[in-house]
Protein backbone atom coordinates (compact mmCIF):
# COMPACT_ATOMS: atom_id res chain seq x y z
CA UNK A 1 0.00 0.00 0.00
CA UNK A 2 2.76 2.39 0.99
CA UNK A 3 4.66 1.58 -2.47
CA UNK A 4 1.47 2.28 -4.14
CA UNK A 5 1.01 6.06 -2.55
CA UNK A 6 4.36 6.68 -3.28
CA UNK A 7 4.11 5.63 -6.78
CA UNK A 8 1.20 7.52 -7.09
CA UNK A 9 2.70 10.47 -5.79
CA UNK A 10 5.69 10.86 -7.84
CA UNK A 11 2.92 10.59 -10.94
CA UNK A 12 1.41 13.25 -10.03
CA UNK A 13 4.44 14.93 -8.98
CA UNK A 14 5.85 14.31 -12.69
CA UNK A 15 2.53 15.65 -14.17
CA UNK A 16 2.54 18.77 -12.09
CA UNK A 17 6.67 19.33 -13.13
CA UNK A 18 5.22 18.98 -17.07
CA UNK A 19 2.05 21.10 -16.62
CA UNK A 20 4.54 23.87 -15.39
CA UNK A 21 6.81 23.33 -18.30
CA UNK A 22 4.01 23.25 -21.14
CA UNK A 23 2.96 26.34 -19.63
CA UNK A 24 6.05 27.85 -19.98
CA UNK A 25 6.54 27.02 -23.36
CA UNK A 26 2.85 28.35 -24.31
CA UNK A 27 3.89 31.78 -22.43
CA UNK A 28 7.05 31.55 -24.51
CA UNK A 29 5.66 30.80 -27.82
CA UNK A 30 4.22 34.05 -28.58
CA UNK A 31 7.83 35.91 -28.52
CA UNK A 32 9.21 33.06 -30.49
CA UNK A 33 6.64 33.53 -32.95
CA UNK A 34 7.64 37.24 -32.85
CA UNK A 35 10.91 36.85 -33.04
CA UNK A 36 10.75 34.27 -35.67
CA UNK A 37 11.50 31.47 -34.07
CA UNK A 38 7.61 29.87 -34.21
CA UNK A 39 9.20 26.43 -35.27
CA UNK A 40 11.04 25.94 -32.28
CA UNK A 41 8.00 25.33 -30.09
CA UNK A 42 6.76 22.25 -31.49
CA UNK A 43 10.25 20.76 -30.58
CA UNK A 44 10.04 22.61 -27.32
CA UNK A 45 6.96 20.47 -27.10
CA UNK A 46 7.77 17.04 -28.06
CA UNK A 47 10.99 17.40 -25.88
CA UNK A 48 9.17 18.21 -22.69
CA UNK A 49 6.95 14.48 -23.76
CA UNK A 50 4.30 16.06 -25.62
CA UNK A 51 2.50 13.35 -28.68
CA UNK A 52 5.20 13.76 -31.74
CA UNK A 53 1.87 12.88 -33.64
CA UNK A 54 0.13 15.85 -32.21
CA UNK A 55 3.46 18.22 -33.42
CA UNK A 56 4.74 17.25 -36.80
CA UNK A 57 1.05 19.03 -37.95
CA UNK A 58 2.63 22.23 -37.08
CA UNK A 59 6.19 21.16 -37.40
CA UNK A 60 5.63 20.88 -41.08
CA UNK A 61 3.64 24.01 -41.15
CA UNK A 62 6.01 26.39 -39.48
CA UNK A 63 9.76 24.62 -40.29
CA UNK A 64 9.29 21.79 -43.18
CA UNK A 65 7.61 23.67 -45.89
CA UNK A 66 9.46 26.45 -45.29
CA UNK A 67 12.74 24.77 -45.86
CA UNK A 68 11.27 22.57 -48.73
CA UNK A 69 10.17 26.40 -50.54
CA UNK A 70 13.88 27.34 -49.82
CA UNK A 71 15.16 24.27 -51.21
CA UNK A 72 13.50 24.58 -54.26
CA UNK A 73 14.30 28.26 -54.51
CA UNK A 74 17.90 26.98 -54.60
CA UNK A 75 17.58 24.10 -56.93
CA UNK A 76 16.10 26.78 -59.64
CA UNK A 77 18.63 29.14 -58.96
CA UNK A 78 21.76 26.47 -59.50
CA UNK A 79 20.33 25.20 -62.12
CA UNK A 80 19.12 28.55 -64.25
CA UNK A 81 22.04 30.80 -63.00
CA UNK A 82 24.83 29.26 -65.13
CA UNK A 83 22.91 29.18 -68.01
CA UNK A 84 22.51 33.46 -67.88
CA UNK A 85 25.52 35.14 -69.18
CA UNK A 86 26.32 38.74 -68.43
CA UNK A 87 29.25 40.90 -69.02
CA UNK A 88 31.11 39.74 -65.91
CA UNK A 89 30.24 35.96 -67.04
CA UNK A 90 27.75 33.80 -65.82
CA UNK A 91 25.44 34.87 -62.64
CA UNK A 92 26.93 33.37 -59.41
CA UNK A 93 24.40 30.27 -58.41
CA UNK A 94 24.44 29.43 -54.71
CA UNK A 95 28.16 28.00 -54.26
CA UNK A 96 29.47 30.99 -55.79
CA UNK A 97 27.73 33.22 -53.54
CA UNK A 98 28.41 31.14 -50.49
CA UNK A 99 31.89 31.26 -51.49
CA UNK A 100 32.35 35.26 -51.32
CA UNK A 101 30.44 35.20 -47.81
CA UNK A 102 33.49 33.43 -46.97
CA UNK A 103 35.68 35.18 -48.30
CA UNK A 104 34.16 38.46 -47.00
CA UNK A 105 34.25 37.54 -43.58
CA UNK A 106 37.65 36.33 -43.29
CA UNK A 107 38.81 39.37 -44.81
CA UNK A 108 37.30 40.86 -41.62
CA UNK A 109 38.53 38.79 -39.62
CA UNK A 110 42.35 39.72 -41.32
CA UNK A 111 41.66 43.20 -40.68
CA UNK A 112 40.68 43.07 -37.25
CA UNK A 113 43.65 41.15 -36.61
CA UNK A 114 45.65 44.02 -38.38
CA UNK A 115 43.52 46.08 -36.15
CA UNK A 116 44.82 44.72 -33.07
CA UNK A 117 48.64 44.12 -34.34
CA UNK A 118 48.29 48.06 -35.25
CA UNK A 119 47.73 49.09 -31.89
CA UNK A 120 49.90 45.88 -29.94
CA UNK A 121 52.78 47.79 -31.73
CA UNK A 122 51.49 51.11 -30.68
CA UNK A 123 51.20 50.43 -26.96
CA UNK A 124 55.10 49.21 -26.93
CA UNK A 125 56.16 51.83 -28.39
CA UNK A 126 54.68 54.62 -26.22
CA UNK A 127 55.80 52.04 -23.51
CA UNK A 128 59.26 52.68 -24.38
CA UNK A 129 59.23 55.96 -24.94
CA UNK A 130 57.34 56.41 -21.35
CA UNK A 131 60.19 54.07 -19.90
CA UNK A 132 62.84 56.55 -21.46
CA UNK A 133 61.18 59.16 -20.18
CA UNK A 134 60.15 61.04 -23.67
CA UNK A 135 56.41 61.15 -23.08
CA UNK A 136 56.21 64.37 -25.26
CA UNK A 137 56.84 61.95 -28.26
CA UNK A 138 54.26 59.54 -27.36
CA UNK A 139 51.36 59.61 -30.05
CA UNK A 140 47.80 57.78 -30.18
CA UNK A 141 46.56 57.09 -33.45
CA UNK A 142 43.41 55.31 -34.58
CA UNK A 143 43.64 52.33 -37.09
CA UNK A 144 43.05 53.70 -40.55
CA UNK A 145 42.21 50.73 -42.99
CA UNK A 146 39.99 49.97 -44.84
CA UNK A 147 36.12 49.39 -43.64
CA UNK A 148 35.04 45.71 -44.22
CA UNK A 149 31.99 44.41 -44.67
CA UNK A 150 30.88 43.72 -41.41
CA UNK A 151 31.54 47.68 -41.30
CA UNK A 152 29.84 48.37 -43.39
CA UNK A 153 26.64 46.62 -42.04
CA UNK A 154 27.07 48.48 -38.97
CA UNK A 155 27.35 51.74 -40.20
CA UNK A 156 24.15 51.08 -42.47
CA UNK A 157 22.36 50.06 -39.32
CA UNK A 158 23.62 53.37 -37.53
CA UNK A 159 22.33 55.02 -40.64
CA UNK A 160 18.96 53.45 -40.60
CA UNK A 161 18.18 54.01 -36.99
CA UNK A 162 19.03 57.46 -36.76
CA UNK A 163 16.82 58.11 -39.44
CA UNK A 164 14.31 56.27 -38.06
CA UNK A 165 14.40 58.13 -34.71
CA UNK A 166 14.43 61.34 -36.07
CA UNK A 167 11.22 60.35 -38.43
CA UNK A 168 9.50 58.67 -35.50
CA UNK A 169 10.11 61.93 -33.24
CA UNK A 170 8.89 64.19 -36.35
CA UNK A 171 5.89 61.97 -37.55
CA UNK A 172 3.92 60.72 -33.88
CA UNK A 173 3.24 64.35 -32.40
CA UNK A 174 1.89 65.25 -35.96
CA UNK A 175 0.45 62.41 -36.40
CA UNK A 176 -1.20 63.01 -32.53
CA UNK A 177 -2.20 66.28 -33.15
CA UNK A 178 -3.85 65.19 -36.74
CA UNK A 179 -5.98 62.85 -35.16
CA UNK A 180 -7.30 65.20 -32.10
CA UNK A 181 -7.45 67.86 -35.03
CA UNK A 182 -9.71 68.13 -38.00
CA UNK A 183 -8.21 71.23 -38.40
CA UNK A 184 -4.87 70.52 -38.55
CA UNK A 185 -5.87 67.13 -39.94
CA UNK A 186 -7.19 68.97 -43.17
CA UNK A 187 -3.97 71.32 -43.13
CA UNK A 188 -1.47 68.45 -43.25
CA UNK A 189 -3.09 65.88 -45.53
CA UNK A 190 -2.23 67.93 -48.78
CA UNK A 191 1.37 67.49 -47.89
CA UNK A 192 1.29 64.20 -46.82
CA UNK A 193 -0.62 63.36 -50.09
CA UNK A 194 1.95 65.30 -52.01
CA UNK A 195 5.80 64.23 -50.23
CA UNK A 196 4.38 60.43 -49.44
CA UNK A 197 5.19 59.33 -53.00
CA UNK A 198 8.65 61.81 -53.71
CA UNK A 199 11.41 58.98 -54.23
CA UNK A 200 14.68 59.03 -52.46
CA UNK A 201 16.41 59.82 -55.66
CA UNK A 202 14.75 63.55 -55.51
CA UNK A 203 14.99 64.65 -51.76
CA UNK A 204 19.10 63.12 -52.16
CA UNK A 205 19.93 66.70 -54.19
CA UNK A 206 18.09 69.02 -52.12
CA UNK A 207 19.28 67.15 -48.27
CA UNK A 208 22.92 67.37 -49.84
CA UNK A 209 22.99 70.87 -50.79
CA UNK A 210 21.08 72.01 -47.24
CA UNK A 211 23.08 69.90 -45.27
CA UNK A 212 26.48 70.85 -47.15
CA UNK A 213 25.72 74.34 -46.70
CA UNK A 214 24.57 74.25 -42.67
CA UNK A 215 26.54 71.18 -41.24
CA UNK A 216 29.88 73.16 -42.20
CA UNK A 217 31.80 71.56 -39.16
CA UNK A 218 31.15 67.76 -38.72
CA UNK A 219 31.64 65.77 -35.90
CA UNK A 220 34.06 63.32 -36.33
CA UNK A 221 31.10 60.40 -34.82
CA UNK A 222 28.41 62.12 -37.51
CA UNK A 223 29.87 62.60 -41.04
CA UNK A 224 28.26 64.45 -43.84
CA UNK A 225 27.46 61.44 -45.84
CA UNK A 226 25.66 59.54 -42.80
CA UNK A 227 23.62 62.34 -41.91
CA UNK A 228 22.47 63.02 -45.84
CA UNK A 229 21.61 59.28 -46.01
CA UNK A 230 19.85 58.89 -42.65
CA UNK A 231 17.96 63.17 -43.17
CA UNK A 232 16.99 61.25 -46.69
CA UNK A 233 15.67 58.11 -44.59
CA UNK A 234 13.60 60.55 -42.71
CA UNK A 235 11.91 62.54 -45.29
CA UNK A 236 10.92 58.83 -47.06
CA UNK A 237 9.97 56.76 -44.00
CA UNK A 238 8.56 59.07 -41.69
CA UNK A 239 4.76 58.86 -43.51
CA UNK A 240 3.62 55.20 -42.74
CA UNK A 241 4.26 56.17 -39.39
CA UNK A 242 2.35 59.56 -39.44
CA UNK A 243 -1.03 58.62 -40.88
CA UNK A 244 -1.06 55.35 -38.89
CA UNK A 245 -1.00 57.66 -35.48
CA UNK A 246 -3.40 59.86 -37.24
CA UNK A 247 -5.84 56.82 -37.69
CA UNK A 248 -5.20 55.83 -34.58
CA UNK A 249 -5.67 58.66 -32.41
CA UNK A 250 -8.84 59.15 -34.71
CA UNK A 251 -10.16 55.73 -34.07
CA UNK A 252 -10.58 55.77 -30.15
CA UNK A 253 -13.41 55.02 -28.51
CA UNK A 254 -15.23 58.36 -28.20
CA UNK A 255 -16.42 57.47 -24.94
CA UNK A 256 -12.94 57.39 -23.72
CA UNK A 257 -12.23 60.84 -25.28
CA UNK A 258 -15.92 62.23 -23.21
CA UNK A 259 -14.90 60.72 -19.78
CA UNK A 260 -11.22 62.73 -19.89
CA UNK A 261 -13.12 65.90 -20.83
CA UNK A 262 -15.34 65.66 -17.76
CA UNK A 263 -12.51 64.95 -15.44
CA UNK A 264 -11.07 68.02 -17.11
CA UNK A 265 -7.62 66.16 -17.70
CA UNK A 266 -5.22 68.33 -19.34
CA UNK A 267 -4.08 67.80 -22.50
CA UNK A 268 -1.16 66.16 -21.71
CA UNK A 269 -2.39 63.68 -19.75
CA UNK A 270 -5.57 62.90 -22.47
CA UNK A 271 -2.57 61.98 -24.71
CA UNK A 272 -0.40 60.09 -22.52
CA UNK A 273 -3.25 58.20 -20.25
CA UNK A 274 -5.86 57.96 -23.08
CA UNK A 275 -5.08 58.91 -26.14
CA UNK A 276 -1.52 57.32 -26.50
CA UNK A 277 -2.27 53.53 -25.01
CA UNK A 278 -5.28 52.85 -27.03
CA UNK A 279 -3.24 54.06 -30.04
CA UNK A 280 -0.41 52.11 -29.65
CA UNK A 281 -1.32 48.99 -31.90
CA UNK A 282 -1.74 51.26 -34.98
CA UNK A 283 1.19 53.29 -34.25
CA UNK A 284 3.28 50.10 -34.21
CA UNK A 285 2.25 49.09 -37.32
CA UNK A 286 3.24 52.45 -38.88
CA UNK A 287 6.60 52.09 -37.09
CA UNK A 288 7.18 48.61 -38.78
CA UNK A 289 6.31 50.24 -42.07
CA UNK A 290 8.62 53.17 -41.70
CA UNK A 291 11.50 50.86 -40.85
CA UNK A 292 10.70 48.53 -43.33
CA UNK A 293 10.57 51.80 -45.79
CA UNK A 294 13.25 53.55 -44.26
CA UNK A 295 15.59 50.23 -44.65
CA UNK A 296 14.76 50.00 -48.43
CA UNK A 297 15.48 53.76 -48.83
CA UNK A 298 18.88 53.12 -47.30
CA UNK A 299 20.43 51.49 -50.24
CA UNK A 300 19.84 53.98 -52.56
CA UNK A 301 20.58 56.87 -50.63
CA UNK A 302 24.35 55.55 -49.60
CA UNK A 303 25.13 54.65 -53.03
CA UNK A 304 24.10 58.51 -53.93
CA UNK A 305 25.79 60.25 -50.90
CA UNK A 306 28.57 57.55 -50.41
CA UNK A 307 27.79 56.85 -47.05
CA UNK A 308 30.46 53.79 -46.11
CA UNK A 309 27.53 51.56 -46.05
CA UNK A 310 26.03 48.77 -47.60
CA UNK A 311 24.41 51.14 -50.64
CA UNK A 312 28.33 52.25 -51.04
CA UNK A 313 29.11 48.57 -50.89
CA UNK A 314 27.19 47.55 -53.92
CA UNK A 315 27.89 50.88 -55.49
CA UNK A 316 31.57 50.06 -55.22
CA UNK A 317 31.30 45.95 -56.52
CA UNK A 318 29.25 47.58 -59.70
CA UNK A 319 31.71 50.38 -60.34
CA UNK A 320 34.48 47.19 -60.14
CA UNK A 321 33.22 44.63 -62.31
CA UNK A 322 35.66 41.95 -61.04
CA UNK A 323 34.69 38.42 -61.95
CA UNK A 324 33.54 38.10 -58.30
CA UNK A 325 31.22 41.56 -57.73
CA UNK A 326 28.63 39.91 -58.89
CA UNK A 327 28.64 37.30 -56.18
CA UNK A 328 29.20 39.93 -53.54
CA UNK A 329 26.30 42.37 -54.84
CA UNK A 330 24.25 38.58 -54.09
CA UNK A 331 25.22 38.71 -50.55
CA UNK A 332 24.70 42.21 -50.25
CA UNK A 333 21.13 41.11 -51.53
CA UNK A 334 20.52 38.65 -49.42
CA UNK A 335 22.23 40.77 -46.24
CA UNK A 336 19.59 43.11 -46.58
CA UNK A 337 16.92 40.93 -47.10
CA UNK A 338 17.94 38.90 -44.02
CA UNK A 339 18.72 42.19 -42.05
CA UNK A 340 15.07 43.59 -43.23
CA UNK A 341 13.25 40.28 -41.81
CA UNK A 342 15.34 40.52 -38.51
CA UNK A 343 14.58 44.69 -38.06
CA UNK A 344 10.56 43.64 -38.87
CA UNK A 345 10.83 41.12 -36.34
CA UNK A 346 12.17 42.88 -34.08
CA UNK A 347 9.83 45.66 -33.85
CA UNK A 348 6.90 43.06 -33.68
CA UNK A 349 8.27 41.95 -30.95
CA UNK A 350 8.14 45.29 -29.39
CA UNK A 351 5.01 45.79 -30.27
CA UNK A 352 3.87 42.75 -28.39
CA UNK A 353 5.44 43.99 -25.17
CA UNK A 354 4.17 47.35 -25.30
CA UNK A 355 0.36 46.50 -26.47
CA UNK A 356 0.33 43.51 -24.54
CA UNK A 357 -1.53 42.40 -28.14
CA UNK A 358 -0.56 39.47 -30.22
CA UNK A 359 -2.06 40.93 -33.02
CA UNK A 360 0.02 42.00 -35.79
Amino acid sequence: MANADTAASADMARAARRERLFTRINKASGWLDALGFSWLVPLLKIAAGDSPKEQMGELKRVLIIPLIGIAAFLLAWGILAPQVQTSLGAVPGPAQVWAQTVNLWEDHVREREKAADFYQRQDERNAKLEAAGKTDKVKWRAYTGKPTYIDQIGTSLITVGLGFLIATAIAVPLGIASGLSRTFNGAINPLIQIFKPVSPLAWLPIVTMIISATYVDPWEWLTKSLLISAVTVTLCSMWPTLINTALGVASVDKDLMNVGRVLQLPTWKTVTKLVLPSSLPLIFTGLRLSLGVGWMVLIAAEMLAQNPGLGKFVWDEFQNGSSQSLAKIMVAVFTIGIIGFALDRLMFALQRAFTFSANR
